[in-house]
């Protein structure tokens, strides 16, 4: 299926990985651990896998809570015991994420366009608004749409479809603009035009269909849709 900018109404951003960079997390972990890399990947890709087990066995809990067990988890995997207090300190990270550089250039752009901008994210309220204000993107958004409000994580259908009836648009007219590869095909599968923003020049996942569209910025996003 190919991208068409004519039926993009809105456009909708996850938040982690796709406006602020996970990876700055490894920073918190650098004065803690030897080898902070393996735990800040291990402990990002737990905290993923406890949000898709969460939605097949009515388990949910807000994200940050998630991601607490899966950093306690990437902790014990290695072998590495830490007080509680530094714990909760590595954690913190998460409220202020470095930001990518062709963020708010980008959303601004969308916007004088004439594009509505939300976010919808796995992250709680509290995450939501603390990425918002340190992304200072929040004069560029519409409103920030949480899995919290519908206690069901993504790729699950029916957080695309909240989403689209909280930005009050025919899901069909919201481009998804996100690095998740699971979020693009959750995003599609639920009637969404799937944005992929690539900007590791990553392969991409072999089944299943392709994004409808693939970028390696916003800014790409914005010059499609003034094509």
């Amino acid at each position: 299926m190919s991208f068409d900018p004519e039926r993009v109404e809105t456009v909708t951003f996850d938040s982690y990985s796709t406006l602020v960079d996970v990876d700055a997390a490894e920073n918190a972990l650098e004065e803690r651990v030897e080898e902070p890399e393996p735990i800040s990947k291990r402990w990002r890709s737990r905290s993923l896998e406890y949000t898709f087990v969460a939605n097949h066995i009515d388990a949910y809990q807000p994200f940050y809570e998630m991601n607490r067990d899966a950093l306690q988890y990437a902790l014990d995997a290695h072998g590495v015991d830490l007080p509680t207090e530094e714990r909760d300190e590595i954690l913190a990270v998460y409220h202020e994420l470095d930001v990518f550089d062709d963020v708010r250039d980008g959303i601004e752009r969308l916007r004088d366009a004439g594009y509505d901008c939300y976010v919808v994210s796995n992250g709680n309220p509290e995450m939501l608004e603390s990425m918002v204000e340190h992304a200072d993107i929040r004069d560029l958004l519409e409103d920030t749409i949480s899995a919290d409000e519908v206690q069901t994580f993504k790729p699950a259908a029916g957080l695309y479809r909240h989403a689209a009836a909280r930005t009050g648009t025919p899901i069909e007219g919201i481009a998804h603009v996100t690095a998740g590869w699971f979020d693009v095909m959750g995003a599609r599968h639920a009637g969404m035009q799937g944005v992929w923003i690539d900007r590791k020049g990553a392969p991409w996942e072999p089944f299943d269909g392709e994004p409808d569209l693939t970028v390696g910025t916003i800014d790409e996003l914005s010059e499609t849709l003034e094509q």
